[in-house]
């Protein structure tokens, strides 16, 4: 390798530098800063850091090339005084400098830059610039942020910390609810669909625990924990026994279907249900489910101590509003017959929860659910089973419409279209139709007047 005088190497890049260290292996040269790097080269070729060229010596700093490009040789240089082998070197600088460039630069693989660019820095790193230095918009940002995290930690610092909040629970669609506290809707405190659903929460439940202040992307404060429910600690209503697994018996209490045009009449005597049961309303599309079960919720809304909730999965816009325009109550959820199933069985399930929760505390619930179909066999009848008779307990009924029975009904009402084309409604079709032990309903006398008039309707 040539050896190059401390003002060609002063002149060279910093990547020229390091490919020189390289080469003389000089140990932790990428630790040195540029001047540190000269020195350690200089030393390293033998020469000495406040030093200068020898003019006279058979080597020059300038390297071998300034030498090979001489015509007069040693005797040329021999007898040229002071000045003029001063007037050489300067002359040589800039061929110094080319053959530095032109000098072939060594090849490190990527693997041993890689861990040497690990082991230590780059020298450039001492230039990088100072804070202030840095463009200004990067500045502003970090600014931002960090006023935005201290405003936050003030906040939540001044805010009260596990205050004790206590109010009624209202339970959304979603499954998740509210403590209503009673005054400004701003003041009411969430509740999670998981808190909901493990202390089995319904709405008019009175709640008590301590609730945490909203964060930054909150509108409203949270439940921390629920201690209580219904002035009995929440740990007891978790003890409770399952829905599921408490016991349950046939429908014995029926209902009273009383309309003012006795539409209903037919459905009450030949089909009859009550609270407790498995009701699906089965036929063709324009055979009238989705009326008849408009007519059968205003009848239950009459109910005493019972709470009518309706779904709508799958229903035809239009249907959608004629549940408000009869004065029937609001349906829980709807979602319309170009929804998946996997929405449908969504926009069911919570109102089924609630309606289990609340039986399961000795209330009655009827959930009217049109329809079950575009449901999978499985997910409809996980949702119908849910009614059942409490033994000393609540009940929930269910009445859901269907183009087929879905399977463990207790009652089935089948609706005929060619009935309903002429205008009679309901279209019942009594041979389809039946409650299974109808005399736990409306007695011995009534379901042998059941079977006669089955029977009168076979022989036409």
């Amino acid at each position: 390798m040539s050896v190059l005088d401390r003002s060609a190497l002063t002149e060279s890049p910093l990547a020229d530098l390091h490919a020189i260290a390289s080469e003389l292996s000089i140990d932790g040269f990428r630790r040195l800063r540029r001047e540190e790097l000269i020195d350690a080269i200089v030393d390293k070729q033998g020469g000495s850091p406040d030093s200068e060229p020898d003019s006279g010596s058979e080597e020059p700093a300038g390297g071998g090339r300034r030498r090979r490009g001489r015509r007069g040789g040693r005797g040329a240089a021999d007898g040229a005084d002071a000045g003029s082998a001063a007037d050489t070197d300067r002359a040589a600088e800039p061929e110094a400098e080319q053959e530095a460039e032109e000098a072939p630069k060594p090849r490190r693989s990527r693997s041993r830059a890689r861990k040497a660019d690990e082991e230590a820095p780059p020298a450039e790193a001492a230039a990088e610039p100072a804070e202030e230095e840095r463009p200004a918009r990067a500045r502003r940002g970090r600014g931002r942020a960090a006023e935005e995290r201290v405003a936050e930690e003030r906040a939540q610092a001044t805010a009260p910390e596990d205050e004790n909040v206590e109010g009624t629970v209202e339970v959304l669609p979603n499954g998740s609810g509210f403590v209503r506290l009673g005054g400004s809707p701003e003041d009411d405190v969430y509740i999670s669909s998981a808190q909901v659903k493990r202390c089995e929460l319904v709405t008019g439940d009175t709640i008590s625990g301590p609730r945490r202040a909203p964060r930054r992307s909150e509108r409203f404060a949270s439940m921390i924990r629920i201690e209580t429910i219904n002035g009995r600690p929440a740990s007891e209503q978790a003890d409770t026994v399952r829905f599921d697994d408490l016991p349950a018996e046939l429908p014995a209490q029926p209902f009273e279907l009383s309309d003012a045009d006795g539409d209903l009449k037919p459905i009450q005597s030949l089909t009859p249900f009550g609270r407790g049961s498995r009701v699906t309303i089965t036929g063709a599309s324009r055979s009238g489910k989705s009326a008849l079960l408009r007519r059968i919720a205003a009848a239950l809304a009459d109910e005493k101590d019972l709470t009518v909730s309706v779904a709508l999965a799958g229903v035809r816009p239009e249907e959608a509003g004629a549940w408000s325009a009869d004065g029937g109550p609001a349906p829980a959820a709807t979602v319309s017959f170009a929804a998946s199933e996997d929405a449908r069985v969504g926009a069911l399930e919570p109102v089924v929860d609630q309606a289990r929760r609340l039986a399961a505390r000795g209330g009655h619930v009827a959930v009217l659910i049109d329809t079950l179909d575009g449901l999978g066999p499985h997910a409809a009848r996980k949702l119908t089973v849910a009614a059942r008779n409490l033994t000393g307990g609540g009940s929930v009924t269910i009445i859901a419409t269907a183009t087929e029975p879905v399977g463990g009904e207790t009652t089935v009402i089948a609706l005929e279209r060619h009935g309903a084309s002429t205008g009679r409604f309901p279209a019942l079709d009594v041979l389809a139709s039946g409650t299974l032990h109808p005399e736990r309903l409306v007695g011995e006398s009534a379901a042998k007047k059941l079977a006669r008039e089955r029977a009168k309707a076979l022989k036409d």
